[in-house]
């Protein structure tokens, strides 16, 4: 008898039952559903029926890290030994060696390799995960956040539909399983069995499901998609295969669900954050950092290089190559409905909002800030929060438009970063969790690993006033 480690709720115990012993299996359930821990519990099941011995888990970079971190470790019921290994992009002897442990491992325990999906782009990549499931025949293969391998023509996706190929149990976890059209599905559901669609070739499927017109450009000449038909017959396929989950649809969810993103510094980052460190540290032995407001800019300076543009001693924004931006775009693929998103600095909130402009449409976005002008502001948040209106993102600075706004139409808030006062993220997480709202909201904090974003983040949690507590040596701890 399996024994949970933490109690399912009711929809995810439906998810379970449903999908736990299918050989493939589609889980498009909403983020914040939970479809991670219905996956965990799926994996501990079958190894305790002695169905798989080793699983490989295939997600983004900004939260397969979690996976490893903190997700099996909080899920996975505790009569299940687990033996874990986190992918490394770089080969060192260390790594080799563990590789070596979990793939060849013994058989009590369940033996689960990690990787970002990019490494699967690689030849590197691509042989580890190949080797692994070689000596593993009994394998469970996931792929998190699966619209990542919707192009059929990306080399990772072909690799992951052959890593599929190799496994006993498959399974697929998405949000949002369609995010342009319908044709996103044939590459997905390639990787759990083709027999989902009943379709081996695309070209026959896009036949069946998509209207194709002939054009021209020039003296070139190809098929443009301009419309969709048989979608009740498609969907009717991909019944027989999935579970569909929405938060507004799970009564026992909290009214309240948080959940982070990973987001890695690029060396340009890193090198920059460094020296702003050692910069500010100096400072603070010099005795110049002998104010509260002193240390909280050096801490926003750090936070503006792990957002990716520096400020120089001028005063002018010089841009760092940054993760964090195609990472927010990550997040929100997986996203439903309408979103908000908040960043403290002025130049986010315009790149943000020009980003989001090119890839969704210039009516798909507004923005909120000290630049707004006065006469404009109830007109944007009325638009935002008509339900007909094409305006999906909400881009806001969380001192401006944090305090007194009803912004109830969005169930999704992402924090691009994070202010360090305590006051204003709790009045802007408030904005759309509010008396009118009749959903659960999900709120998402992108953060830099071993930067000062972990730290804020934290002090938020516990509710700490961080401009109390930055002086003396608490500020060493801050910089460091």
């Amino acid at each position: 008898m399996y024994k949970f480690k933490t109690e399912p709720y009711e929809h995810q115990k439906v998810a379970l039952e449903k999908s736990w012993q299918r050989s493939f299996y589609a889980l498009f359930m909403e983020m914040g559903t939970g479809k991670t821990k219905v996956t965990i519990d799926t994996m501990g099941m079958l190894f305790q029926q002695g169905e798989i011995e080793a699983a490989l888990i295939i997600a983004p970079k900004g939260v397969y890290a979690n996976w490893h971190a903190k997700e099996i470790p909080q899920h996975m019921s505790e009569d299940v030994r687990v033996d874990s290994l986190l992918w490394e992009p770089k080969t060192t002897q260390k790594f080799q060696k563990r590789l070596i442990q979990v793939a060849r491992g013994s058989g009590d325990a369940l033996r689960i390799l990690i990787m970002n999906v990019e490494a699967l782009s690689t030849k590197r990549g691509n042989q580890v995960a190949q080797d692994f499931l070689k000596l593993n025949a009994d394998s469970f293969v996931v792929v998190d956040e699966s619209t990542t391998i919707k192009n059929r023509q990306a080399q990772r996706t072909k690799n992951i539909i052959a890593l599929g190929k190799q496994a006993k149990y498959k399974r697929i976890l998405t949000g949002s399983p369609v995010t342009k059209n319908p044709m996103d599905l044939f590459s997905q559901c390639a990787f759990l069995n083709k027999s989902m669609l009943n379709y081996d070739s695309y070209y026959a499927f896009q036949g069946r499901y998509a209207v194709v017109q002939q054009r021209k450009f020039g003296a070139r000449s190809f098929q443009q998609i301009t419309g969709y038909r048989n979608l009740q017959e498609l969907n009717c396929k991909l019944e027989k295969h999935s579970h569909r989950v929405l938060k507004e649809d799970c009564l026992d969810l909290p009214d309240k669900i948080y959940m982070q993103r990973q987001v890695a510094l690029t060396e340009e980052q890193a090198k920059a954050y460094k020296q702003m460190q050692e910069f500010a540290l100096a400072m603070l032995d010099q005795g110049e950092l002998s104010t509260t407001q002193s240390v909280l800019t050096q801490i926003m300076r750090l936070q503006e290089i792990t957002c990716g543009h520096l400020r120089t001693d001028d005063g002018e924004i010089q841009p760092l190559a940054s993760n964090r931006m195609d990472e927010m775009l990550e997040a929100i693929g997986e996203m439903i409905g309408k979103v908000i998103i908040w960043a403290s600095y002025v130049y986010d909130i315009e790149e943000i909002e020009k980003t989001l402009a090119e890839k969704f449409g210039e009516e798909s976005v507004v923005t909120f800030y000290g630049a707004t002008p006065q006469d404009q502001r109830d007109g944007i948040v009325a638009q935002f929060q008509d339900k007909d209106s094409p305006v999906r993102f909400f881009v806001a600075n969380p001192r401006t438009g944090g305090y007194g706004l009803t912004l109830t139409a969005a169930t999704n808030v992402v924090y691009y970063n994070n202010s360090y006062d305590l006051e204003i993220r709790l009045q802007s997480e408030d904005r759309a969790h509010r008396m009118t709202q009749e959903h659960h909201v999900l709120y998402v904090d992108l953060v830099s690993p071993k930067t000062v974003d972990e730290k804020i983040i934290k002090a938020l949690k516990g509710k700490i006033d961080i401009a109390q507590k930055v002086l003396g040596e608490e500020a060493r701890a801050w910089l460091v």
